[in-house]
């Protein structure tokens, strides 16, 4: 099993969380999906990371279809839970989470952009995205230590990776001061040690020139 990722990713964080958490024996290939020398186009016709190679399989891609995957091969333990209403509040987190990064991942992109090039209004639009979303998680999270049901789950790897993925990408936002909840969430899980494992590091991607 091979999983090739962006080591800043918190897609692919995701799915690297997850197949330790499942002790699945794989090996991680970095990539630069933005660089012209990337191979995840070879493997995935949307040029997005994660993805997942297996034997004689076609390539898995998206975090989501990835980790539901890895439920089934290896259920225990399972990201996505099996109670119906826990599943949809879950996947909720997940979607929240993963809309955040996405917005991010569009505010470095544009700020890469030669200057007379960028828009402020657009990055204004994706900013106030991930504000709202992070006030979002922290409303719905009060004070409990997981966020969907009492154990640990895909609502917390992507909350997790969602957080420390602010603090490389955007980190102006200062989510600590302003949610003393997320914080002491954030404490409580930090040192696990499949996510001492997959801290994101940023990369070098080519200039954007258009």
């Amino acid at each position: 099993m091979k999983l090739i990722i962006a080591t800043p990713s918190p897609f692919a964080r995701k799915v690297r969380v997850a197949l330790r958490e499942k002790k699945i024996n794989f090996n991680e290939i970095i990539d630069v999906p933005w660089n012209t020398n990337t191979i995840t186009i070879t493997h995935n016709p949307l040029g997005k990371i994660p993805i997942l190679l297996l034997k004689d399989k076609e390539p898995l891609f998206d975090s989501k279809v990835i980790i539901q995957y890895l439920d089934n091969y290896k259920p225990k333990p399972t990201f996505y839970p099996k109670n119906s209403n826990e599943n949809v509040s879950a996947r909720l987190i997940e979607a929240v989470g993963d809309g955040i990064c996405d917005a991010i991942v569009l505010v470095f992109l544009e700020n890469s952009r030669q200057e007379s090039l960028r828009s402020l209004k657009w990055i204004k639009r994706q900013e106030r995205k991930i504000f709202e979303g992070v006030n979002y998680l922290s409303n719905y999270l009060e004070d409990r230590e997981y966020f969907v049901g009492n154990y640990f789950n895909i609502a917390d790897v992507c909350v997790i990776s969602c957080l420390e993925y602010i603090d490389l990408r955007f980190s102006k936002f200062n989510w600590r001061s302003e949610y003393p909840n997320l914080t002491k969430y954030w404490k409580f899980h930090k040192e696990r040690k499949s996510f001492q494992e997959t801290k994101p590091v940023a990369q070098t991607i080519e200039p954007l020139m258009s």
